[in-house]
């Protein structure tokens, strides 16, 4: 990414988490200035401030651990030497593997998934572009057949990445559409297929089967495939995003996770909760509707701009 496109990205994470910021680093600044000694009182205003922050009680939990550790460690005394450490520790627990983005360099089906309304389908046409601007060919199923508007919605993100498109009609099977895909990647000798899934999460159940059906065309279908699972979820709902990261890890095998709406909300702490709690990755973030505003996530560069620390480059 050029260097302009990449400090654009980080002036708007900037920006958009400003609500974040208030909510978690003027309590935690206040609490570096308000104490005079490290002891029991200054580590528990700080575990509540991360928590009400929506970082999570686990995420919390083992920041602060070893935060103390490196207080220890390096025999500091003073409060407000602490803050580096305690950034330095967030960015720890939220370090992506080098292998996160296999999917980019083998033949592989991404299966997206995730409730209606947090920009699922969105999430779908802009990965397809970015892949389309790496040179990749690329085909979209459209195999949420379940909503009306999903197919036209897809159809004009298909158009505007220029990639091919395999969409059912509404109410469609979506495992046929799924087949027909299978059958148009290969035809085509795509380097990857985006599967844009139903977001029906209230029924398990059905969901479940939807997905092993889906899975089981695929595994049949396209075997030697590389297979990705990303679960999209909205930034702004914080604790109840979390919620929903796990019952999809309950039907699905997640590797990922996409936080879309992270500007203007005050919960962007959850992006440490979820890849804490579920071990699994924040792999791309939001920030807006353009292609370019979905982005990798970089841990470093997402706690930088919380505490709106300017790395000199």
């Amino acid at each position: 990414m050029s260097e302009e496109k990449k400090k654009g990205f980080f002036g708007r994470l900037v920006e958009g988490l400003t609500k974040t910021r208030d909510n978690i680093v003027s309590g935690i600044d206040s609490i570096f200035s308000g104490f005079s000694n490290i002891d029991d009182d200054f580590y528990e205003e700080l575990e509540e401030i991360l928590i009400m922050g929506d970082l999570g009680v686990h995420a919390t939990e083992q920041i602060l651990d070893t935060l103390r550790q490196k207080v220890k460690e390096q025999h500091i005394k003073e409060p407000h030497e602490c803050k580096e450490l305690l950034i330095e520790s967030i960015k720890e627990q939220m370090q992506v593997e080098e292998t996160a983005y296999r999917f980019e360099n083998e033949r592989s089906v991404v299966l997206v998934i995730g409730v209606n309304g947090v920009g699922k389908t969105t999430t779908v046409g802009k990965l397809a572009g970015k892949l389309k601007s790496q040179g990749k060919k690329v085909v979209i199923a459209g195999a949420d057949t379940f909503r009306a508007a999903a197919g036209d919605q897809l159809k004009e993100w298909a158009n505007r990445s220029g990639v091919d498109m395999i969409g059912g009609t509404e109410g469609a099977d979506p495992g046929s559409v799924v087949y027909d895909a299978t059958a148009a990647a290969k035809a085509r000798n795509a380097d990857v297929l985006i599967v844009d899934t139903a977001g029906r999460l209230h029924n398990k159940k059905n969901l479940m089967n939807e997905l092993g059906k889906i899975n089981r065309i695929l595994e049949k279908e396209y075997p030697d495939v590389y297979r990705e699972t990303l679960v999209v979820l909205d930034a702004t709902t914080g604790q109840n995003a979390l919620v929903q990261a796990k019952e999809f890890s309950e039907v699905a095998e997640i590797t990922g996770i996409v936080l879309t709406k992270m500007d203007g909300t005050a919960k962007g702490g959850i992006a440490v909760a979820i890849q804490s709690e579920l071990s699994v990755p924040v792999k791309y973030i939001g920030v807006g509707e353009t292609i370019d505003d979905l982005q990798k996530f970089d841990p470093d560069e997402f706690v930088n701009a919380l505490f709106d620390v300017r790395e000199d480059s």
